[in-house]
């Protein structure tokens, strides 16, 4: 998949654990692991901001476009 999420290098700089985002966020753990680990087909405005909120960041922080290898 093209788009990247770094989620985990934004928490790392926060020192924010998965469970404590997951809870100010309001999705579960298992959602949020779909996320980090790139697993998620599609994201909803609505969860990026309040994953933005709680992180203190952009979306283009956490969100990459890397061109796919042909």
């Amino acid at each position: 998949m093209a788009i990247i999420v770094n989620i985990d290098v934004i928490m790392a700089k926060r020192k924010m654990s998965a469970g404590e985002l997951s809870e100010r966020i309001g999705i579960t753990p298992a959602n949020l692991s779909i996320l980090k680990n790139n697993k998620a087909k599609a994201i909803r405005f609505s969860t990026l901001e309040e994953i933005c909120k709680a992180l203190d960041c952009q979306p283009g922080d956490i969100l990459e476009y890397a061109k796919d290898k042909d």
